[in-house]
C-alpha cells in the first residue's frame, strides 16, 4: 500500500510541475505578444497602447499567479510555504493595479476630446 501512495505521489507531482511550467510558459507567450502588438500599435500612433499593454500583462500575471497557486500543492516546508505565499500576493497586488489602470484608461479612452 506504501508503494501505491508514493506512487500516486510522484505521479502528482509531475503533474503539478509540468502543468505549473505549461501556465507559466502560457504566461510568458501573451507577454511577449503584447508587447510584440504594443510595439507595432506604438509605430502606429495608436491611443489604445497603455490599455492594450495594460491588459496584456494582466492576463500574463493571471496565468504565472494560476502556476504559482498550482505550485502550492506539491510545496514540502513551511518556509517554501513563506516564499510562494509572498510570490502570490504580489502578484495579486501587482494584478490589482493594473487593472485600476485599466479602468481608469478606458475612462480617459471614453472621455470626449480625446
Amino acid at each position: 500500500m506504501e508503494q501505491v501512495y508514493l506512487s500516486a505521489e510522484t505521479i502528482l507531482r509531475y503533474v503539478v510541475e509540468f502543468s505549473t511550467l505549461l501556465l507559466e510558459f502560457f504566461g510568458i507567450c501573451i507577454l511577449v505578444f503584447t508587447g510584440v502588438k504594443s510595439f507595432v500599435l506604438w509605430i502606429k500612433k495608436s491611443d489604445a497602447i497603455r490599455l492594450e499593454l495594460a491588459q496584456g500583462i494582466a492576463l500574463a500575471l493571471e496565468f504565472k499567479l494560476g502556476g504559482e497557486v498550482l505550485r502550492t500543492v506539491v510545496v514540502r516546508d513551511w518556509a517554501e510555504l513563506g516564499i510562494l505565499g509572498a510570490i502570490i500576493t504580489l502578484r495579486a497586488i501587482l494584478t490589482f493595479l493594473i487593472h485600476w489602470e485599466i479602468q481608469n484608461e478606458k475612462k480617459e479612452l471614453q472621455e470626449p476630446g480625446k
